[in-house]
């Protein structure tokens, strides 16, 4: 104890964070690395595996999409009107184009727009798919999985017969997004995990599938990033940073892969919330996290997630994408391209990018000129210098959720909990027939755990800030939370959402209620891995590791003998804590 308090932070990070390997898993990305470095690794989360009976690219969860109605698009023209209104853009009246009679891009003056040379306009190369390494590409599965049953579709007969054929097979598996630049012509299938905050379990895509991927995702990035083979995972822990739309039973099966499928000796699980908020040196705080598919809203008090706080809101930097490529063809300011994000994941790369580039909030016609790809044929990839309009607009859709119609991308659908241990309920028996932990449920001693978000609240994200911080109940409180709002994610980086934050928050606040100062928290580095910071620091300061889960005691019983541990109250955490940030 005597030696934490006088030693340099950065020093106790290099010491112990060799040792720890942070996970923080979401829905389109996941952020793994060292608790020593700086920043971790994140790739997109997804696999393609190579198909021999696939005439083409597929992604597995592509049925679950849908197209918007004649309803959805009446409320989107209604929420356009309301916020091209309120930021005083221009041709209100423009109508929009039909799907079936796309009309020429309307490109103005193209000298006389910022050019935004600071931007990356580059092309997205696609992905080479021949393998001149086969072998290895198929170690990494076996690694993971060694008695997985090997599929005979995947080599041909004459292999014996050809020492360098090799050279012109498919690779087996692709990682991240190399995955996503696949050619639509290959004959893969893309499987993405998890969908809107939850595994992504549907009729064409099984919970074993699911698991199979997440466990062969994360081996991957082990042994190719982190460089950490499966023989030496005894001597690392890990850290896994979840958010709060997970379900109990989700959570379980991911320390599972963690613990048994990964071979760690020892790892924990801490709220993203709560991560967030030590991530950016706060014990208190109203965290936003805008992710990628899930917007989640919670409260933490004095390093407590405060579990009635928790809200959830099914939208979040990707269906501002997409919103963005609608309102360009609103506009007619969209080249004739074929441009489809819902079936080509190379398309949602570029939209991405030019959300990432160009979108902010502020009053005003916004537009800026653009380089927009075409990737319909991998043979072909076309390009034209475009005016984008009404840039001010997507991000918006934050605040006027109809405007992005997260319909269009549902959440998976949940039936599977019917036939599944539900861990808020259920316990673990173990060999005698008793109930681990002395008759208690398997989480019950796991003190880190909230109760877990059980649906998505349509709302925007004023309103559910508002919401969540109202319904702590205490007028004290509640000017603090309001006081220390905290933007997370990707999408928090964009220009301008923090002063209309501030601004709305503090006009919906009802009269009544003693609130007179919003502020929005600036963040100490890029909002897109505070949470995962926050779970370094929270495991490398944490010298009792009460809350650790042991590999052999899950495998022996599926729960965990410790007594929990809560970061309420505890001055020498967050003493560390502050000594951390000021050095």
């Amino acid at each position: 104890m005597d030696y934490l308090k006088t030693v340099v932070p950065s020093q106790l990070l290099a010491e112990r964070g060799s040792s720890l390997v942070v996970i923080n898993p979401g829905s389109m990305n996941v952020r793994m690395g060292f608790a020593s470095q700086d920043v971790p690794f994140n790739i997109p989360h997804c696999i393609a595996r190579h198909k021999n009976d696939a005439p083409k690219l597929s992604v597995r969860d592509q049925r679950l999409n849908c197209r918007a109605g004649s309803t959805h698009n009446a409320e989107r023209e209604r929420a356009y009107g309301i916020i091209a209104s309120m930021l005083k853009i221009p041709f209100l009246g423009e109508v929009s184009p039909s799907e079936n009679q796309p009309l020429p891009p309307k490109m103005g003056r193209l000298d006389g727009l910022s050019s935004q040379q600071n931007k990356d306009d580059s092309i997205l190369t696609w992905t080479d798919v021949m393998d001149k390494s086969i072998k290895t590409s198929m170690s990494i599965e076996r690694s993971v999985n060694s008695d997985a049953d090997e599929d005979p579709s995947q080599s041909t007969p004459d292999d014996g017969n050809k020492p360098n054929s090799e050279e012109n097979k498919y690779k087996e598996m692709i990682f991240g997004e190399d995955a996503l630049k696949i050619p639509p012509s290959a004959p893969y299938c893309l499987g993405r995990p998890i969908r809107r905050g939850h595994f992504n379990i549907s009729q064409n895509y099984s919970l074993h599938q699911v698991l199979e991927d997440l466990r062969t995702i994360w081996n991957w990035m082990l042994i190719e990033k982190l460089h950490i083979n499966p023989k030496d995972r005894h001597l690392y822990s890990a850290i896994l940073v979840l958010g709060e739309t997970f379900d109990n039973r989700e959570m379980k099966e991911m320390l599972s892969i963690v613990l048994c499928d990964l071979g760690f000796s020892t790892a924990v699980v801490h709220q993203e919330a709560l991560a967030a908020a030590f991530g950016n040196g706060l014990s208190t705080a109203c965290v936003v996290n805008i992710g990628a598919q899930v917007t989640q809203v919670v409260c933490v008090e004095d390093g407590v997630a405060l579990p009635h706080t928790a809200l959830a809101l099914p939208y979040g930097g990707d269906d501002i994408s997409r919103c963005l490529l609608w309102v360009q063809q609103r506009h007619r300011t969209w080249p004739n391209f074929k441009t489809d994000p819902m079936k080509k994941p190379i398309d949602m790369l570029m939209l991405n990018k030019i959300k990432e580039g160009y979108s902010q909030i502020r009053s005003g016609s916004y537009d800026a000129v653009s380089v927009v790809h075409s990737y319909e044929h991998e043979k072909s990839v076309g390009h034209q210098k475009t005016r984008l309009s009404a840039l001010s607009v997507p991000p918006m859709g934050l605040l006027y959720p109809r405007l992005l119609i997260p319909e269009e991308f549902p959440p998976p659908p949940r039936p599977w909990f019917q036939d599944c241990d539900d861990m808020l309920e259920d316990t673990w028996q173990t060999n005698d027939g008793l109930s681990g932990n002395g008759g208690l449920g398997a989480w019950d001693s796991y003190q880190m755990l909230p109760t877990r978000v059980k649906k998505f609240d349509n709302i925007g994200l004023v309103e559910a800030i508002v919401s969540s911080v109202l319904s702590t109940g205490r007028v004290d409180l509640q000017r603090k939370l309001f006081c220390s709002i905290q933007l997370v994610g990707g999408t928090a980086s964009t220009a301008g959402l923090a002063p209309v934050l501030e601004q709305r928050v503090l006009n919906t606040i009802p009269s009544n209620q003693p609130v007179e100062k919003v502020e929005v928290l600036q963040s100490r580095r890029n909002p897109l891995f505070i949470p995962w910071k926050g779970g370094v620091i929270l495991g490398v300061l944490d010298t009792s590791r009460d809350a650790w889960i042991h590999r052999e005691d899950w495998i022996k019983n599926g729960v965990h003998v410790g007594s929990g541990r809560k970061y309420k109250d505890s001055y020498f955490l967050q003493s560390q804590l502050m000594c951390y940030y000021n050095s």
